[in-house]
């Protein structure tokens, strides 16, 4: 199909495109009933993509006013393109391009933070999701506690308009609860532990630090009205470039500025606590449960805790993807063994899945040479993802006497790319909300890998006390550290046994 230089995705253009690629729903026929905060790339191609597929296959008033806390770059090129996207699914068997047209509203929350709390407090809307990344939720890794910073105090005591996630939660709460605007559910779609308990307890602690402007009982109708139901979420979606922009273009015969490409899996498991209704999201896949432990215990240690090690090592050893990683010699077998050494041993998996084939699955995934999943990005906020992805891990193993050797491997890989120097010399970033605490340590820690890991171990934000003491734990740590700075990733996995 011929690309014209000026066609730009929108409404006027959709009977142009193949049909195939054509919105489920007609844009401009739905009422918001769910306000999302955090318009990144996966949310774009995993709770929007099973809301639009829900209201095609069974309606209902479910469009999405979907907020960016603070960046205008996707939130533009959605304005300028009435809201609608596309999404890529690309893989071994080719790629399919589909538009996404479920968005009813776009908000700026950093420019406009009144009228993003007056969203929420709408009686119209009765669900708001979250993906705000680990670092937007102001909860301590380690303790659970809010990280009561000057914007959140601000925020909860002063009268000035919100400007973080919880500040804008709680006031939309108090509005709710003043105008009494019926139940609610707020839904985190993170990749944290028990994401949904955490909403709450953020929820919670915000509410007692309120200030005297907030309505008398909130506390108590919070409980009568508003769940938390926990989900996990799991969608390979890497950051746009140029190639998977023109992807899009080239399957559309238009430009799509927001356009997004993500692996063909997805899945979504989703506690199914919703007091004031919610999509159809069965029908488009999505596990409703009980209870969505187990997924999430799964899916943090196995994937995801997989997917930060491969990205540590990748990154240190000059690999510039995921997929490209898994192809250094010997990082495939040291993944296995974390999976079955590790990972396996440190939880119960829900009914009818086996870690290990979970894990090769995993592997099969991350393989994907389509999905140019960068290293570095990955490897973003490690002080944020460490605990739940790989700590959790260790403590088990540990509780239960046993030496994690391939999760320390793990650790002492992004012990080792924080320090800001890949094997070949290139500088690595250190995109990571510690990132000034972690190079104070760094700089003052002797010049050898004990000391290293003496001073990150002394991180109490990410390495809990007792932890941090474990004597076998922290020699593993320095062996491995001591064989990545002596030898580089190649060698090390080569050799490792």
């Amino acid at each position: 199909m011929a690309v014209t230089a000026a066609g730009l995705l929108g409404r006027a253009g959709l009977a142009r495109l193949p049909e195939r690629s054509r919105p489920l729903v007609p844009p401009g026929s739905l009422r918001t009933g769910i306000v999302h905060l955090g318009l990144g790339a996966f949310h774009r191609a995993h709770q929007a993509v099973y809301t639009e597929e829900a209201i095609a296959g069974a309606g209902g008033d479910w469009g999405i006013a979907a907020v960016a806390p603070r960046s205008t770059g996707v939130l533009s090129a959605l304005r300028a393109q009435d809201g609608l996207y596309s999404v890529t699914s690309t893989g071994a068997h080719g790629a399919h391009t589909r538009v996404v047209g479920v968005f009813t509203d776009l908000r700026h929350a950093a420019a406009d933070p009144d009228a993003v709390v007056a969203l929420m407090a709408d009686p119209a809307v009765r669900i708001v999701t979250l993906t705000v990344t680990e670092k937007g939720y102001r909860l301590d890794p380690a303790s659970g506690r809010l990280i009561l910073d000057d914007d959140l105090r601000a925020d909860l005591t002063g009268e000035r308009p919100p400007v973080t996630v919880p500040g804008l939660l709680v006031r939309a709460l108090s509005a709710r609860c003043r105008a009494d605007a019926g139940p609610l559910a707020l839904v985190s779609c993170d990749n944290l532990p028990a994401n949904g308990r955490r909403l709450r307890r953020l929820t919670e602690q915000a509410m007692q630090r309120l200030g005297p402007g907030g309505p008398a009982g909130l506390a108590g109708w919070v409980a009568d009205n508003v769940a938390f139901p926990g989900t996990m979420v799991d969608r390979i979606v890497p950051a746009a470039s140029p190639d998977s922009l023109a992807a899009a273009e080239s399957a559309l015969g238009v430009r799509d500025l927001a356009a997004v490409t993500a692996e063909p899996y997805r899945q979504w498991v989703i506690e199914d606590h919703f007091p004031g209704g919610r999509p159809a999201w069965e029908r488009a896949g999505a596990v409703l449960t009980a209870d969505a432990g187990p997924w999430e215990r799964l899916k943090l240690r196995t994937l995801n805790g997989v997917h930060s090690a491969i990205a540590y090592l990748g990154a240190v050893g000059g690999q510039p993807t995921v997929a490209a990683a898994l192809r250094m010699p010997g990082l495939h077998e040291a993944m296995r063994r974390l999976v079955a050494e590790d990972v396996a041993a440190s939880l119960q998996p829900p009914p009818g899945v086996t870690v290990v084939e979970y894990g090769e699955s995993v592997l099969d995934r991350f393989a994907n040479p389509a999905i140019a999943h960068r290293t570095v990005q990955v490897a973003q906020d490690g002080s944020q993802k460490l605990p739940q992805r790989l700590l959790h891990t260790v403590a088990d193993r540990r509780a239960a006497g046993a030496a994690p050797r391939w999760a320390a491997l793990a650790v002492a890989a992004w012990m080792r790319f924080v320090q800001g120097r890949a094997d070949d010399g290139t500088d690595l970033p250190l995109d990571d909300p510690l990132a000034a605490a972690i190079r104070q340590r760094l700089a003052s820690a002797p010049g050898n890998p004990a000391g290293v890991v003496h001073a990150l171990l002394g991180l109490r934000a990410v390495f809990p006390a007792e932890l941090a003491a474990d004597e076998v734990f922290r020699d593993l740590l320095t062996a491995w550290l001591t064989a990545l700075d002596r030898h580089g990733v190649a060698a090390t996995l080569s050799g490792a046994r």
